[in-house]
C-alpha cells in the first residue's frame, strides 16, 4: 500500500483554524510542525540536551504547516481535490511507500568498528568472520547506535578498564548499547535506568541479540534525578558507572553517584558539549570525585572518575 502526504502551508497563528477545517472535513491524525511549539519543546526538555543539529533548527525557521496522511486509493485524486476546494488553497503532494516508513533509515546505520575490540553490528546484517566481540542491535528510534562520537569514546575507554566480573550501572542507557559492551568484556550484570519507556524493551531485545541472559540483564524506566530509581539500585553496588548524557544531567546526578559506586568503581559520563567541561569537571570535584581521564572527539568530552 502506497500512502501520500499531503502538505498545508499556513500562517502563524492559522495552524488551530486549519486543523478545525480539516476535522469537519473527516480529516484526523495531524502532524504539526510549527516553529514556535518546537522552540517552545527545545526549551521546555533543555535539562535533557545542550546540542540540537543546526540544520534541524534551521529546518523550522518560519514553518508553519500541517501535514496527514491518506491511503492512495482509487478514489485519492477526487477527495484531494474535494479539500482543496473546501480550503480554498493548493495542496502539495507526495506518494510514500509503506516500506519507507520503517526501513529506509537502515541504509544509514551500518557496521562500525570501534575501538580495538567491538564491532557494532546492525541486527539485519549478516554475521562476518571476525575476531571482535559482536554487538547487535537494533536501536528503533531511541539513542545509542555506536555512530556517535560520544558513544564511541564511552566503549573505547570502557575496553581499557578491568571490566570483567564487575556489576555495571549505566544511567541513560538508550539502546543498552554500553551495557551490552561491558556484558561482552565479562562484566557480572549490568543495570540500565532511563528516563524514555521504549529504553527497557529495546534495551533488553537488543541484550538478546547480543547472546546475554535477562538474568544478568535488567533496565529500568524512570527519572533518577526525581528519585525513581530508590527501589532498583543497590547502595555502593557497582564496580563501573556509566553516564552518557549531557552536562546539565551529569552536573545533577554527580552528588548522587557515589551512594552508587563500590570502593575503588569508575565512573564515566559523557556527552558533554564544548565549552562545559570545565563545569562538568567542577561539579564532579564538589561531589568527592577525582578525574583519572579526560577523552574527547570533535565538539563533545567525556571523564574517566574515581572516588577521592
Amino acid at each position: 500500500m502506497d500512502w501520500i502526504e499531503v502538505t498545508i502551508d499556513t500562517e502563524p497563528g492559522q495552524v488551530d483554524v486549519r486543523c478545525a477545517q480539516l476535522s469537519d472535513l473527516g480529516i484526523d491524525g495531524f502532524v504539526i510542525e510549527d516553529e514556535e511549539d518546537f522552540k517552545k519543546f527545545l526549551e521546555e526538555g533543555r535539562a535533557y540536551w545542550d546540542y540540537v543539529d543546526e540544520d534541524l533548527l534551521k529546518s523550522f525557521e518560519g514553518r508553519h504547516r500541517i501535514k496527514f496522511y491518506m491511503e492512495n486509493s482509487s478514489d485519492a485524486a477526487a477527495r484531494l481535490k474535494d479539500i482543496e476546494a473546501a480550503l480554498g488553497e493548493p495542496l502539495r503532494t507526495r506518494t510514500i511507500q509503506e516500506e519507507d516508513w520503517a526501513s529506509n533509515w537502515k541504509v544509514y546505520y551500518q557496521p562500525i568498528e570501534i575501538g580495538n575490540r567491538f564491532l557494532v553490528l546492525p541486527a539485519w546484517e549478516p554475521v562476518p568472520e571476525t575476531d571482535r566481540l559482536l554487538l547487535r542491535l537494533d536501536p528503533g528510534l531511541i539513542f545509542g547506535t555506536g555512530s556517535h562520537p560520544t558513544t564511541r569514546l564511552c566503549l573505547e575507554m570502557m575496553e581499557k578498564l578491568p571490566v570483567a566480573g564487575q556489576d555495571v550501572l549505566d544511567l541513560g542507557c538508550g539502546s543498552g548499547i554500553l551495557g551490552i559492551g561491558a556484558m561482552l568484556l565479562g562484566a557480572g550484570s549490568v543495570t540500565g535506568f532511563d528516563i524514555d519507556e521504549k529504553a527497557p524493551g529495546i534495551a533488553c531485545e537488543n541484550a538478546a541479540l547480543s547472546g546475554i541472559s535477562m538474568e544478568q540483564f535488567h533496565v529500568f524506566q524512570g527519572d533518577v534525578l526525581a528519585g525513581d530509581e530508590e527501589t532498583h539500585l543497590a547502595p555502593m553496588g557497582y564496580g563501573l558507572i556509566f553516564a552518557n548524557i549531557v552536562a546539565d544531567v551529569i552536573i545533577a546526578l554527580a552528588p548522587k553517584v557515589p551512594r552508587w559506586l563500590k570502593p575503588g568503581g569508575s565512573f564515566i559520563c559523557s556527552g558533554i558539549l564544548q565549552g562545559r567541561q570545565d563545569e562538568v569537571a567542577e561539579a564532579l570535584a564538589s561531589a568527592g570525585f577525582t578525574v583519572q581521564s579526560a577523552f574527547s572527539q570533535g565538539d563533545w568530552h567525556g571523564f574517566l572518575c574515581s572516588e577521592g
